[in-house]
C-alpha cells in the first residue's frame, strides 16, 4: 500500500497561541506551524488502534506508550535508564556479569548466603539468597584435571532461584601448569 504524505488544515487565532488570524481553515506550513493536539496515535498498516502513541501527562512528562514493551516510559525515564533501565533497576540485574567474581553484592537483599563443595580445589560454589538454600542466585562449578582448573562453569538463576537464565562455560587448556587458552560458549 502505498502511503500519502498529507498536510493538515488549520485555524489559527492570536487568542489560542497563533500569530495569525485565519477564519477559514489554510494548508499547515511544516516550517512555522505545529500542531496543538493531546497526543499522536503510531498505526502499521493494517490498525487503528491505540497501542503506540505519544503523549504529555500532567506533570509535563513527554510519555511514550507501546503495547510491545507493556509499559509506559516518560522521556527521563528514558534519558537516565538508557532505555528505560534505571540505575537501581541496573543493580539489581540477574546477568552473570554481576556476579563475576564472586558473589552477589550491590542491590540485593543483605543475607546471601554462600556455600563451597570441595577443599583446596573447589567443586562448586553456590550463592543462595539466605541460609535456607531454597533459592540459588548463581552458582559455579568447577573441574580439576590435577591441580589445573579445566572446566569453569557459572549459571545464574531467576528470582525462582531454580529456572537457569544464563550459562558461561570455559574450557581451560594448559602447558603443564600455565594456561594456554580458554573457549567461553555462552548459553
Amino acid at each position: 500500500m502505498a502511503l500519502d504524505r498529507i498536510r493538515p488544515l488549520k485555524l489559527e487565532d492570536p487568542a489560542t497561541g497563533g500569530t495569525e488570524l485565519d477564519q477559514f481553515p489554510t494548508e499547515a506550513d511544516p516550517n512555522e506551524d505545529y500542531a496543538d493536539l493531546r497526543g499522536i496515535t503510531f498505526q502499521d498498516d493494517s490498525s487503528n488502534d491505540e497501542d503506540v502513541y505519544l503523549t504529555r501527562d500532567a506533570s509535563g512528562n513527554l510519555v511514550f506508550t507501546d503495547k510491545v514493551v507493556g509499559a509506559i516510559k516518560t522521556l527521563s525515564d528514558l534519558v537516565a535508564g538508557s532505555g528505560g533501565l534505571t540505575e537501581n533497576g541496573h543493580k539489581i540485574l540477574r546477568q552473570l556479569i554481576h556476579f563475576l567474581d564472586d558473589g552477589p553484592a550491590e542491590g540485593f537483599a543483605s543475607g546471601a548466603y554462600r556455600e563451597v563443595t570441595g577443599t583446596v580445589f573447589p567443586t562448586a560454589i553456590i550463592w543462595y539468597d539466605d541460609n535456607t538454600k531454597a533459592k540459588k542466585i548463581v552458582e559455579r562449578t568447577l573441574t580439576w584435571t590435577g591441580v589445573n582448573l579445566t572446566t569453569d562453569v557459572w549459571k545464574v538463576y531467576d528470582t525462582d532461584g531454580s529456572t537457569v537464565l544464563a550459562t558461561v562455560s570455559d574450557a581451560i587448556s594448559y602447558s603443564g601448569v600455565f594456561e594456554t587458552n580458554r573457549t567461553r560458549t555462552i548459553t
